[in-house]
């Protein structure tokens, strides 16, 4: 019997008939206003996004630089909790049942929400808020062997981070336990850290491809259409974050959805 198709293999499988990248913009959750995200996620879509990755604030967040950092430390403090994203993703849903949504951020928010609501409330509410991928920065993948096999019987993905310094051996654990796309980070450090070598990103997709058979997306340090378009070249998907969060911090509420709106249609094309 084969494994339920997700919205995240559908939305590859159609881009790779296309001969086309995905564009994956990330954004915090609740940033910068409350009520801000269903349209935003709206506009990405609209400017070309193919998945969109939605980022649960945490006070503690180990991977991240200090932009996305303080626009989870904004979200936070207007209220937004992981039960709050969830809504987000329902509002969103009630318009678009295509465009992929993956939440991004670490295991304390979703083992508390476990510990407050029930055991396997998590999957089974982000399920049916409409979530399609989770990817949770600091699960190692020996131990979500359980978890990614509950998530793929909710038609869910459980995606895995890759690094410059990631080994063969980690490259083939991940191999065994992620699904939809793995996210190769493609700078040592944090998010929003330094500049990209675009020759050592081109140079290192072939050897996690020798491991991982599902796309590769790359992100860390995407800031432009140039640079979008050179990885784009070698990579499944593009991901940009931090240059997103930028871009809208201190905006006002009405031209920020805008500039989001203008920046990706720039990425698009370039990646087209």
């Amino acid at each position: 019997m084969s494994r339920p198709s997700t919205r995240i293999e559908s939305a590859f499988s159609k881009l790779k008939s296309e001969s086309r990248t995905a564009l994956i913009p990330y954004v915090m959750a609740g940033f910068p206003f409350l009520d801000i995200t269903p349209e935003l996620m709206h506009a990405m879509v609209d400017a070309g996004a193919d998945v969109i990755e939605l980022g649960v604030p945490f006070s503690d967040p180990s991977a991240d630089g200090l932009v996305i950092q303080r626009a989870g430390e904004k979200a936070l403090a207007l209220g937004v909790g992981l039960a709050k994203v969830l809504e987000m993703v329902s509002v969103f849903r009630q318009r678009d049942t295509v465009t992929p949504v993956v939440l991004m951020g670490y295991a304390n928010p979703v083992e508390r929400y476990d510990i407050k609501n029930g055991p396997g409330s998590f999957i089974s509410h982000a399920a049916r808020a409409g979530v399609d991928g989770v990817l949770i920065v600091d699960y190692p993948p020996e131990e979500c062997e359980a978890f990614a096999a509950q998530l793929r019987s909710n038609k869910m993905d459980l995606i895995f981070l890759l690094a410059p310094t990631s080994t063969d051996e980690r490259m083939a654990q991940v191999a065994r336990v992620a699904s939809g796309y793995v996210y190769y980070v493609s700078l040592k450090g944090v998010t929003g850290a330094g500049n990209l070598d675009t020759d050592a990103v081109a140079a290192m997709l072939p050897r996690i491809r020798q491991h991982v058979s599902i796309p590769v997306g790359v992100g860390f340090g995407i800031r432009d259409a140039e640079t979008a378009k050179t990885v784009g070249q070698v990579a499944d998907a593009v991901v940009i974050g931090s240059k997103i969060i930028q871009l809208i911090d201190n905006q006002p509420r009405d031209t920020a959805v805008a500039a989001v709106h203008a920046f990706l249609k720039d990425i698009r094309a370039a990646l087209d």
